[in-house]
């Protein structure tokens, strides 16, 4: 009988902020299919690698099924009394600022809702904060200072309606691909101009009309010389501020003292005078620009100012609320935004209401009948594990996210984890953070939970479950609900399911709010369960009779007098400066094809496939002076911890400056993450950590050997200098590597091998520097593979690993030739894939480069690279130019 597929359903992608639409098919043998939904308002059908390979990540490996206490498995009702209990003995004793919970923009509004409402409703602290501080937490507070509410102004079309684009400290084209597709679009379809503001030659910098790698942490300078050119230019809007904004002359004034003259801007950011100029220049004369800016922006101790900075412009300019025109802050997780309209940041209170003002308090005690409500903010991300590790935060529960290995000073945050009383944890996976937990609680995973997300531009979109909830896991909003009940606050949690939530949230939005609230969804209080299920992807605000698209057109804004405020800001040094000793600026980002700590993306082969170790990346000039080449391993040290990491190099670096990935955990490579690494210096307003600039010094490793083993085990291998590991069709592939002498060395690494007994088979050369060792399985199919050999002479190891895929049993010729690593019959290598989206690989384009192909478009037809969501282009364009076409014969 053939299988026969269910209808797909309508979700939405669990990454970025750009809020994709998904639908996804679940066959009767369970096999999952995705593809972007073409209906859907973010993407119109397309998605990026990440989203393409969702249906990879349904599997159950690894995952978290039942609950635990102490490492042994528990019943729900015992692990739920524990958890009411720890609390409520830990308020009773100590108050309620003595407790937390730290949750995640991975988090459904419905559970974001509920846990807030928890915190800061019943349990009576501000304790709860979320992964977005380290995320948009500047944005917030930018948005704030300027607009009076945290609201993005602007609309994904207007990315498609701009003359000019500009994207600072935004890496559009890997992190948001999907949006940037939709910018080149515009460019190819009107023309638009783009202009990218970032330290690095991204791919997104490898695409646009103009570059600007200006110094790390000079934004504010540049935009208040964009300020003061706009007076000096006469392109300010004139009418717009005196009858829209205050603070004009304050602000206008502080940016012709920082920054007099376009030479004084260009030689204080490092720019060509020219190249600014030509930016101020367009930026002045095109009254259709957007301003797109993420965390090069708000990850930095000043990054508030930053943000402001941008804003001003765009005041000044009248530049906000119109069809092409306005700063847009674009998110990192799918439901930051979500999380910020229910009050999930510490300093926030609900529904885009505040701490600092006394009625807003008062509005949400009375609506939730709660007279214990938190009358303060609680403490920041940075702040909180601090406060954890010094004893005044007695117990912690952590929802969905992974700070042990995410957080600035990771070393420190994983010190007080492990110093904390009780500490729980629901997440769907194991983590280096589950570790340290007392409690674990597993939670729906995407795909098996319902709810709501806000995208980037307000849009909120339904995830849907199109698969069964397995083992014994529960959603996350039923969890904190049975929690919250057990501690005697059963009254205000008797939600029987997320649309009932989702009309409580909607009813508050719109309690006593007479306009003065941008962020309303009122409309939806009483949404039956019904209309829920079916819900379509909607912006806010909707009231009658308004504008749910652009907000602030009227050029009213939600401060008191109704009036927008410049924020008066210059630049400052950086918050921890290089020196002789740590002469390096450490920068920390995304990868192409990872998420977060890649509890999700790091098991999926193709995904891993482009970039498949840790890597430092480094000026050929700054490798050079360190002794340092290619390929090498390198220790980076800053003052808050080290990593170790290979050496890439890259024109693409400025010199002095370095780069590692934010991705390696603890459970893909040892001491690799960018988090031990990472400052906690903090932005006075948003509480933001510093990032992207901290002094760090690098050296080489002097390792003797390597080895790479293949095996359908997971693994966390002990005892190696470094290892890291990436996934592979039918298993792991693992890099391992010392400083014992290679005979040493292959006595670690063979002691990884599982006792086979006459499966294994080995070799071992004369000098005992080099050995190779494979074992078959009862259908005589490769399992296990280890190569050791001293540093530089390992063989490659990609017919091995495509053998470790395949459940065919070996023929004779290839069993003759698995300890040399070499097939029996050369046959063709797609190399490192560099499109993820279609498994293209470098030697595949490589090939069609010499035969002629020699456009983007021209590799699109003939390999389909290139064509989906786009992030491989500035790559698949610098194998075209390394290749030239063979001539004809």
């Amino acid at each position: 009988m053939q299988d026969r597929p269910v209808a797909e359903v309508r979700t939405t992608c669990p990454y970025c902020g750009v809020g994709c639409g998904v639908l996804a098919k679940v066959a009767a043998n369970s096999e999952v299919t995705i593809r972007g939904d073409p209906d859907h308002p973010a993407n119109f059908g397309r998605l990026c690698s990440k989203g393409a390979a969702l249906g990879e990540t349904m599997g159950l490996d690894g995952r978290l099924l039942h609950p635990e206490i102490g490492g042994r498995r528990a019943g729900w009702d015992e692990a739920l009394d524990l958890v009411a209990s720890r609390f409520s003995e830990t308020v009773a004793e100590h108050g309620p600022d003595a407790v937390a919970f730290y949750v995640s923009g991975q988090l459904l509004t419905e559970d974001y809702y509920v846990a807030n409402k928890l915190m800061k409703g019943f349990i009576g602290s501000g304790n709860i904060d979320t992964n977005s501080r380290l995320c948009m937490a500047s944005s917030v507070a930018g948005h704030r200072r300027a607009f009076g509410e945290d609201v993005v102004p602007g609309v994904y079309a207007d990315f498609e309606e701009a003359d000019l684009i500009v994207l600072v400290g935004s890496n559009t084209a890997w992190c948001h691909p999907v949006l940037y597709q939709r910018m080149l679009a515009a460019r190819k379809a009107r023309g638009t101009k783009i202009v990218v503001i970032d330290p690095r030659r991204t791919a997104t910098a490898e695409e646009c009309d103009l570059h600007l790698p200006l110094d790390p942490g000079t934004d504010v300078l540049l935009f208040n010389g964009l300020l003061a050119h706009l007076a000096r230019r006469g392109a300010v809007d004139d009418d717009y501020v005196a009858t829209h904004t205050n603070g004009f002359a304050e602000a206008l004034a502080l940016a012709n003292a920082d920054a007099p003259s376009v030479e004084d801007v260009a030689r204080g950011c490092g720019l060509r005078a020219a190249d600014l100029q030509a930016f101020f220049d367009a930026f002045a004369a095109t009254p259709r620009t957007v301003t797109v800016y993420s965390q090069g922006v708000n990850q930095s101790a000043h990054g508030t100012d930053k943000v402001n900075a941008i804003l001003n412009c765009h005041l000044a300019s009248g530049r906000i609320g119109r069809p092409g025109a306005g700063p847009f802050s674009v998110t990192g997780q799918p439901n930051a935004m979500g999380g910020r309209e229910v009050g999930g940041l510490a300093n926030q209170l609900a529904a885009h209401m505040n701490f600092d003002v006394p009625a807003d308090i008062d509005r949400v005690a009375r609506f939730w009948n709660a007279p214990d409500i938190a009358r303060r903010p609680g403490l920041k991300a940075v702040d909180l594990f601090r406060a954890i590790g010094d004893g005044k935060v007695k117990a912690l529960w952590i929802m969905g996210t992974n700070p042990a290995a995410s957080m600035p000073d990771a070393n420190r945050v994983r010190a007080a984890l492990k110093a904390c009383d009780f500490v729980v944890a629901s997440d769907v996976t194991r983590t280096d953070t589950t570790g340290f937990a007392d409690v674990l609680l597993p939670a729906a995973a995407w795909g098996e939970k319902e709810g709501t997300v806000t995208n980037s531009e307000r849009r909120m979109s339904r995830q849907r479950a199109f698969l069964p909830l397995p083992g014994e896991v529960r959603a996350d909003w039923r969890i904190v609900c049975d929690v919250a009940r057990r501690m005697g606050f059963g009254d205000a949690f008797r939600f029987d399911g997320p649309a009932a939530i989702l009309r409580e949230h909607a009813a508050l939005s719109a309690f006593e709010n007479e306009g003065g609230r941008q962020f309303d969804i009122g409309h939806l209080a009483d949404i039956d369960d019904d209309h829920y299920r079916d819900l379509e992807p909607r912006l806010w605000p909707a009231r009658a009779g308004g504008n749910p698209e652009r907000l602030f057109s009227d050029g009213r804004f939600a401060t008191p007098d109704g009036r927008a405020r410049f924020v008066a800001v210059r630049q400052e040094g950086p918050a921890l400066p290089v020196t002789a000793d740590r002469p390096l600026v450490l920068n920390t980002g995304r990868m192409r094809d990872q998420w977060h700590t890649m509890t999700r993306t790091g098991r999926v082969p193709r995904l891993a496939a482009n970039a498949p170790e840790p890597a430092v990346d480094l000026h050929p000039r700054d490798a050079l002076a360190n002794g340092l080449r290619d390929g090498d391993l390198a220790r980076i040290e800053t003052r808050f911890g080290f990593a170790r990491a290979r050496v890439r190099t890259s024109d693409g670096q400025r010199p002095g400056h370095a780069f590692l990935p934010m991705h390696w955990s603890g459970r893909f490579a040892a001491l690799s993450g960018a988090g031990a690494l990472s400052s906690p210096v903090t932005d006075a307003f948003s509480g933001q950590p510093e990032l992207k600039h901290v002094p760090a010094r690098i050296a080489r490793e002097a390792v003797a050997w390597q080895a790479v083993l293949l095996t359908r085990r997971d693994l966390r291998p002990t005892g190696f200098v470094h290892w890291s590991r990436q996934a592979v069709v039918g298993g792991w592939s693992y890099v391992l590597t010392g400083t014992e002498t290679p005979d040493q060395g292959i006595l670690l690494a063979r002691a990884l091998l599982p006792a086979m007994g006459e499966s294994l088979v080995e070799y071992r050369d004369r000098h005992g520097l080099n050995y190779r060792a494979a074992m078959l399985d009862g259908a005589g199919s490769l399992a296990e593979a280890l190569m050791v050999a001293p540093v530089g002479h390992l063989p490659d190891a990609a017919w091995l690993t495509s053998l470790l895929g395949s459940p065919e049993p070996l023929s004779m010729s290839e069993r003759r030739a698995l300890l040399s690593g070499r097939a029996p019959e050369a046959g063709p290598s797609i190399g490192r894939v560099v499109c993820a989206c279609f498994n293209v690989g470098v030697n595949q384009l490589a090939d069609a480069a010499q035969s002629g192909c020699r456009s983007l478009d021209a590799i699109g037809q003939a390999l389909g690279a290139g064509t989906n969501c786009g992030s491989c282009r500035s790559e698949i364009r610098r194998i075209v130019d390394a290749y030239p076409a063979q001539a004809a014969e």
